[in-house]
């Protein structure tokens, strides 16, 4: 059987980690890369052993799956002409920068029998299946993801660009409707928000807490979990955490094992085999719409009280 050939359309620093990674990965062979700035098409793809394509239809023709890492607005019309050209597609995230185009995206791949990846990387984070092994049923939910001030993704604001991906782990951990949202947010560096909070109620009556920043001098990826039974605590970013347990009158704290390994990583090896095999991706295009959904109603919600 010949392996799966696969490239990245888009390799600035988030492409360009997706060029090195494929190019390691021995279960596909790695063949093109397409950047509308064709020097840097020509550096990462002599970098990594693969052909610089002169356009997206010429790529399209030498590849079987793809990375799609371009700027969120291309997203949709870059991975719609993948799909329908019969590729699958590893589409980073958010999916696409609005709902209707992001659910169309779904319906292609389904339709045509392919699968739609999206690049939600915590689910890939080895916190998170250690987390999922003491999960039962969570009460309140904190999230905080912070960081400095990026020199990308600076076209959305720091809802789409960096609370997404709690977004979509939380709706991936809590099973129920959402009844509510507080949100609020502040552009300071740019048009749209720089630093947001939001509060979500579900039906079930778990709340979860959830703030980014992309003005912070630190960078943070943590999470904490409550439940009747246990607290949990863990760092996305250390791939660290700890376990708080009620014995009696006693608390007991005992630290998370995990085995430690590149999200990223994990997350492209993830998609040759779903690309190889058919297997369903972990983050579908459909649970990314999810997310994207819940994002849009959070960024409307900051827009309407600003």
């Amino acid at each position: 059987m010949n392996k799966l050939r696969i490239g990245v359309v888009g390799v600035g620093h988030i492409g360009s980690n997706h060029a090195r990674l494929y190019a390691e990965i021995p279960s596909a062979q790695f063949t093109a890369v397409y950047d509308v700035d064709l020097a840097r098409n020509h550096t990462i793809a002599r970098k990594f052993g693969a052909t610089p394509a002169k356009s997206l239809d010429e790529f399209i023709s030498m590849v079987d799956a793809a990375s799609v890492a371009t700027p969120t607005n291309t997203h949709y019309a870059v991975a719609r002409s993948l799909l329908a050209s019969g590729k699958h597609v590893l589409v980073e995230k958010p999916i696409t920068d609005n709902t209707a185009h992001a659910a169309e995206l779904a319906e292609l791949a389904a339709r045509n029998g392919l699968i739609l990846q999206v690049g939600h990387i915590e689910r890939f984070n080895p916190v998170l299946g250690a987390l999922e092994k003491h999960l039962t049923h969570p009460r309140f939910i904190e999230a905080h993801r912070l960081s400095p001030y990026p020199e990308r993704s600076t076209d959305i604001g720091v809802v789409l660009d960096l609370m997404i991906h709690d977004l979509e782990v939380i709706l991936h951990f809590v099973r129920s409707p959402l009844w509510s949202i507080d949100a609020v947010g502040v552009p300071v560096l740019s048009r749209d928000e720089d630093i947001a909070n939001a509060r979500l109620h579900f039906e079930d009556g778990c709340v979860a807490n959830v703030t980014s920043s992309r003005i912070s001098p630190e960078r943070v990826r943590k999470i904490r979990i409550f439940q009747e039974d246990a607290y949990l605590s863990l760092d996305y970013q250390s791939q660290s955490g700890e376990i708080y347990r009620r014995f009696g009158k006693q608390i007991t704290r005992d630290r998370v094992e995990i085995e430690h390994g590149e999200p990223l990583k994990l997350q492209l090896t993830s998609f040759i085999e779903c690309a190889s095999t058919g297997r369903q991706p972990r983050v579908s295009g459909s649970q990314a719409t999810a997310a994207l959904e819940l994002a849009v109603k959070i960024t409307k919600q900051i827009g309407s009280s600003a």
